[in-house]
């Protein structure tokens, strides 16, 4: 979702994107993972070095607060300078070709272009974006020093730095209003090419700051163009809102056809799943890549012009993850209106499932590893096959949609939540389903349900402040547990006879289950509030996750910390153990999925 957040380093082997707080440089060859840890908030852009020395990157914050701007030494791999001028939002930054110079521009919140001396760290000058409208790009020449652009909406500039001064002069486009999403200057400075939201791109003469052509002038791209690459030959690289991936011509701007040769395609056009929000290329590359508002990333060969997905994600917070009881090769996920199922190892979902208009709060697979249920926002409960068919739909099963859902050992019952607090019963027929109970002792919604290894019990939790432990035999309340917190998660050991919550009191309270008496605590004034706790198969260990970013393991026994992970780029919203405990799985609320190696081997226990 950041625009132009997606890069090729120069050295071809590594691609450069954020993810949360993080910068994430990914190696190409094997998929090996490094991060830049230094932002306390959103990346919000970024920007590489014409050589790959330094990597520059923007932040947002809250309203009023500081937005620093990091520039990283990229060989290091360590912060090189941190920038603190800019409020609530850094909108864009550029490097000089020499790399001498760093220029950032404020969001609309601040909308003050800054230029920095790199290697002095020391401000040079400042000004006002624009004079109207709202600024959202700036864009370096590639080979002077002291000519760069920025544009926007109602606003296109042309600036020259001299002298420590930077002076804008805005540009003449006869009359025409657009929204600049893009800009690219040519190797000469003559021209500059803005990609517009209209959905055609404005060809300017530097040097006269006016407009000379604006096209394609009929066929325009549908849903605007977010963002566009010159190439060597002059022509340009296009990708749009509508994600149509295209390579234009230098003199109309339409999508170029070329005379198949080998076997080649002759259209220089592509359709993407979604809208294209990054393209990154490197000089003299054969192949470049492609990042898409939907978390996706596709490589491309400029010869036959074919998309290759190479990598999938969730574009919103990761609500829960669900794990299959026979194998530790698999895991599913859920984030909005859709729910993945993932290969261990493998970057790309193998299964997608998506239901528009509503959102999925919780699945869970059944124990046949067949089928997988989920709760939704719509009030209803799906089941889906392995394949992706829907199975069951269980209409309007709480009246303020499904917030937790589990199902027992032999698949003929489900168990879910709602919004208004209740819990229900539902028996699974051949060709039907009924509902069993009701049973009612929240007043809020059911944030959390966990089943008893013998599925005579079950485990709720509510933002009401209760956490209450259900008969399933005679359906009714056996514990109502209270404390000085909210319960947010809670998980059962194996053994069944103790429970432990977490909450927003930083606490990992022990219970028993027949007497519902606080067994022991202990705190973790860092974490904050807990979102999820899960305990391995055998019961020695747990681990928890939270608003500290970090997932923490823990030994039951001892009730002790034995091991803490680097922080995720964003809050943890889940954290599950595979069968065999070999894999950690995590989520985070920037859409991250995070697989660790378990430190605790089950066979070692």
């Amino acid at each position: 979702q950041v625009p132009f957040g997606l890069k090729l380093h120069p050295d071809r082997k590594h691609l450069i994107y954020p993810l949360g707080s993080f910068i994430v440089l990914k190696r190409i060859e094997d998929g090996k993972l490094e991060f830049l840890d230094g932002h306390s908030n959103n990346v919000s852009c970024i920007s590489v070095s014409k050589s790959g020395s330094y990597i520059a990157s923007g932040q947002v914050n809250f309203l009023g607060f500081e937005a620093p701007v990091i520039i990283w030494n990229y060989a290091e791999r360590t912060i090189h300078v941190e920038l603190r001028i800019h409020n609530t939002k850094v909108e864009s930054v550029a490097f000089s070709p020499s790399e001498k110079y760093l220029v950032t521009l404020g969001g609309i919140d601040d909308c003050r272009i800054f230029v920095w001396n790199v290697e002095t760290k020391e401000l040079i000058c400042r000004n006002k974006a624009t004079a109207q409208g709202h600024c959202l790009v700036v864009e370096y020449s590639k080979t002077d020093d002291t000519l760069f652009a920025s544009g926007g909406s109602l606003t296109l500039r042309v600036w020259k730095f001299v002298n420590e001064r930077i002076l804008p002069t805005n540009c003449w486009t006869n009359m025409l209003k657009r929204y600049v999403s893009c800009i690219e200057i040519s190797e000469d400075n003559r021209y500059m090419y803005c990609a517009t939201s209209s959905g055609d791109i404005m060809k300017i003469d530097v040097e006269g700051k006016a407009l000379i052509i604006c096209g394609p002038s009929k066929a325009k791209f549908i849903r605007g163009i977010n963002v566009l690459k010159l190439l060597e030959s002059g022509d340009l690289l296009v990708g749009s809102g509508s994600g149509i991936l295209a390579l234009c011509s230098k003199t109309n701007f339409k999508p170029m056809i070329v005379k198949p040769a080998n076997s080649v395609s002759p259209d220089r056009k592509v359709q993407l799943e979604n809208a294209v929000t990054s393209i990154a290329i490197s000089e003299g590359g054969e192949q470049f890549y492609v990042g898409t508002e939907e978390d996706q990333m596709y490589r491309l060969r400029f010869k036959n012009f074919t998309a290759e997905l190479v990598s999938t994600g969730h574009r919103n917070a990761v609500k829960d993850i669900a794990l299959p009881h026979a194998t530790s090769k698999l895991f599913a996920t859920c984030s909005e209106e859709e729910i993945r199922v993932w290969m261990v190892g493998k970057p790309k979902d193998q299964l997608r499932i998506t239901v528009p208009s509503t959102t999925c709060n919780a699945i869970n697979f059944m124990h046949d590893d067949c089928s997988i249920i989920s709760a939704w926002s719509d009030g209803n409960i799906r089941r889906f096959g392995m394949k992706g068919q829907l199975m069951v739909v269980i209409n309007n099963a709480h009246r303020q949609g499904v917030t937790a859902i589990a199902g027992t050992k032999d698949c003929k019952r489900i168990i879910s939540g709602g919004g208004e607090g209740k819990v229900h019963v539902w028996e699974l027929l051949p060709h039907t389903h009924q509902i069993l109970k009701i049973m009612v002792g929240h007043r809020r919604p059911v944030s959390c349900l966990r089943m008893k290894s013998d599925d005579k019990e079950c485990i709720t939790v509510s933002s009401d402040g209760f956490c209450i432990i259900w008969d399933l035999e005679h359906f009714h309340a056996r514990q109502k547990i209270k404390t000085d917190t909210l319960f947010r998660t809670v998980c059962y050991h194996p053994d069944g006879y103790q429970i432990v919550t977490c909450g927003t009191d930083g606490k990992v309270i022990y219970w028993d289950v027949m007497g519902g008496t606080n067994i022991r605590e202990r705190e973790d004034a860092e974490t904050g509030v807990y979102n999820s706790i899960h305990a391995t198969q055998e019961g020695n260990h747990f681990v928890t996750g939270g608003e500290d970013k970090r997932v923490k393991v823990w030994d039951y026994m001892q009730g002790k910390i034995t091991h803490i992970s680097i922080p995720a780029g964003a809050v943890i919203t889940c954290t599950r153990i595979c069968t065999l405990n070999r894999i950690l799985v995590s989520t985070s609320a920037d859409g991250g999925i995070w697989l660790w190696k378990f430190p605790h081997l089950a066979s070692s226990s």
